[in-house]
């Protein structure tokens, strides 16, 4: 498991994990408690993620719950022994997606739909600073900066080399033709989206306008998976506050809807020969000494 997530994300999904091979079993929080020799409030804490977790009772849990897998039975001692240490985000300060951050680092895959810019993990500096520039008038220059660090160092989780998590991202027309920054910051996101999008790891697809209506016109969302878990989490970002989904049949809407989102779009080859024509028609630049 990783060791940069969010103590509070990861003692939820640990949680929910718990649950989710409690009900599995079919035993209720107060035979669990009966059995152990615990309280059931203690229980009740241990699934919603408001108590720590030690890895002596993720054991003893597991093997009430007649959990045999020794990956999976470590893979949830690991994340509780890992429970309380802080993200690199925390010496930040305050940063508004912090939950979000932390189960970015933590997921194996993570399927994206955006309909009005491109994704965050896929930024170009230049594309990255002027979108937190224009987006959030009231931020000062060193909230700025922050955001855009923060933006930066997401980045190199997606494109480590040694463990990359699964990033396929679909794309509305209108991210690539939304005019951010200059034609020359445009065109040099666009050509570095086309190259992203040749990483094995990485794949982008952009639903033309002449697809017309379709699934994504509600909005922007996210699907995280993560090792060994039975379920996802959806993430809708807002401006104000941000949505987790993490109940199985929500998760499993958002995945049907996706799955439409990628049969519309244009296949990965397609697209970059999409997004190759898009940068040819942006405004030529400006010759020297002239507006």
């Amino acid at each position: 498991m990783a060791v940069h997530g969010n103590p509070t994300v990861r003692r939820r999904r640990l949680g929910t994990e718990l649950r989710r091979l409690r009900l599995a079993s079919g035993l209720t929080s107060t035979q669990v408690a009966e059995r152990l020799l615990i309280s059931q409030p203690k229980i009740s804490h241990m699934e919603n993620g408001r108590r720590a977790i030690k890895p002596r009772d993720v054991r003893d849990l597991c093997a009430l719950y007649g959990v045999t897998n020794p990956e999976v039975v470590e893979s949830l001692m690991q994340m509780a022994r890992e429970a309380d240490r802080q993200g690199w985000w925390v010496a930040c300060g305050e940063v508004p997606y912090a939950v979000y951050i932390g189960l970015e680092t933590e997921a194996s895959s993570i399927r994206s739909y955006e309909p009005l810019v491109i994704p965050g993990l896929l930024q170009t500096p230049a594309y990255a600073r002027a979108v937190i520039e224009e987006t959030i008038p009231l931020a000062t220059p060193e909230q700025i900066a922050v955001r855009h660090e923060i933006r930066l160092r997401r980045q190199s989780r997606a494109h480590h080399p040694a463990r990359p998590f699964r990033l396929w991202v679909v794309l509305d027309e209108s991210a690539l033709r939304r005019m951010v920054g200059s034609p020359q910051v445009m065109h040099e996101q666009l050509e570095y989206l086309n190259h992203l999008g040749t990483q094995p790891h990485i794949t982008v697809q952009v639903l033309p306008h002449s697809t017309g209506a379709h699934p994504g016109l509600s909005g922007q969302f996210s699907i995280l998976d993560f090792p060994n878990a039975a379920t996802g989490t959806v993430y809708l970002e807002r401006f104000t506050s941000d949505l987790y989904l993490e109940k199985r049949s929500d998760v499993q809407h958002y995945n049907t809807l996706y799955e439409h989102l990628q049969a519309q779009a244009l296949n990965p080859e397609h697209t970059r020969r999409f997004i190759a024509s898009t940068a040819l028609e942006l405004p030529a630049a400006p010759l020297p000494g002239r507006p």
